[in-house]
């Protein structure tokens, strides 16, 4: 597709967009794309707060086109593809995903929990709220600043989510739920009709989904009994979903003591899963292959009868399994592009090893995200 870039100032750029390297910090508040002979007015971002060049671009459209972003735009060969497409969609110093805004969820039929995971107990709750209307994770963010917990890595990257929620739609009727965020501190004070009164009235839902043992309002005072109540004098549907159970128990008496672990599958029992290293337990919890993404920073690459990447754990943008060797996994360079490697985790670095044949046609170079994918019986 050809675009054309007019400044407000009447100054023209004109190329294939992926192709073109704009070397500086664009600092033009207000252009106009020209799409099929036809100006559609957008913003065009200058770089961060500090200046740094080697940022993404953001380009807000408005009219009837979404917003988008590109990484650095500088020349790339025809056959390289952008991986992760949703990684290179947010700073690297993003902090939790902002919410969409109320009106997005109108209409629509809203999940409630956390959701840290996407766990088969998160995409059972997507599944039924599909069958009930268009599907929605309702999620709150800012919880840790406001109760002063100690920062963790997501087990799932921020920038994964969307692949993640993509692979649900087959069992959601052929749609991918899309995730809404709310600020907790909003709605930490509310009672449950409150709340339920805002879900109703604020975000026009038309329907709610929750687990059997979902708690919510002020110090949850509510349970999910009450909220099936609240919902039918507010006219929304209410659908209470049993709790997927975790078929491996051994794990319940490894983890905290915990008044709500009643044998389930749950985020913690991730965690969990992942700290002892047993990668076919973390697949049967998660429903599927656990997948690290690394951002190609401060990394080394050596070349010899091997090729090995090696980076600061500081590198990984998700929660990595236990420190150990790991057989039989998958690097990815894009959805098709995959090298078979093993993977070793120490206390401060991960390095990913390959035979040398497999990495002849991939132009590592050209990467800036990776991600690593662990069979269940990656660990030796």
């Amino acid at each position: 597709m050809f675009l054309q870039l007019k400044m407000v100032t009447g100054c023209r750029i004109s190329q294939h967009l992926r192709n073109y390297n704009l070397g500086y910090c664009s600092r033009a508040p207000f252009c106009r794309l020209l799409v099929g002979g036809k100006f559609v007015s957008f913003s065009l971002n200058p770089c961060d707060s500090t200046g740094h060049k080697n940022r993404f671009l953001g380009i807000g459209i408005s009219g009837n086109f979404s917003g988008f972003q590109a990484g650095t735009l500088r020349a790339i060969s025809s056959n390289e593809a952008p991986i992760f497409s949703d990684c290179f969609s947010q700073r690297e110093d993003d902090g939790e995903l902002p919410s969409d805004g109320s009106s997005s969820v109108t209409g629509g039929v809203v999940a409630l929990g956390k959701f840290d995971a996407l766990h088969v107990g998160h995409r059972e709750l997507a599944v039924h709220a599909s069958k009930a209307g268009i599907p929605f994770l309702m999620s709150f963010v800012g919880m840790a600043e406001v109760f002063g917990w100690e920062p963790r890595a997501p087990i799932v990257a921020k920038c994964d989510r969307k692949r993640v929620l993509a692979s649900w739609a087959s069992h959601c009727g052929n749609v991918a739920p899309t995730e809404f965020h709310v600020d907790f501190s909003s709605v930490r004070h509310l009672s449950p009709r409150q709340f339920v009164e805002k879900l109703s009235k604020e975000f026009g839902v038309r329907g709610v989904v929750a687990g059997e043992n979902y708690r919510f309002g002020y110090k949850a005072a509510g349970d999910a009994s009450e909220l099936v109540k609240l919902c039918g004098e507010y006219g929304l549907g209410a659908y209470i979903v049993n709790s997927v159970m975790d078929r491996n128990q051994c794990m319940r008496d490894k983890g905290p003591n915990n008044s709500k672990e009643m044998g389930q599958v749950s985020s913690t029992r991730v965690r969990h899963a992942l700290a002892e290293g047993d990668m076919r337990y973390v697949s049967e919890l998660l429903g599927r292959k656990h997948r690290l993404v690394l951002k190609m920073r401060n990394q080394e690459v050596l070349i010899g009868n091997e090729k090995r990447i090696s980076a600061p754990k500081s590198n990984l943008l998700n929660l990595s399994p236990k420190d150990g060797l790991y057989q039989n996994c998958s690097l990815l360079f894009n959805e098709k592009t995959v090298v078979p490697c093993r993977a070793t985790i120490d206390t401060t670095h991960i390095y990913v090893e390959a035979d040398e044949g497999y990495w002849t046609q991939v132009p590592l170079q050209n990467y800036r995200v990776l991600g690593i994918e662990f069979d269940d019986t990656a660990k030796e």
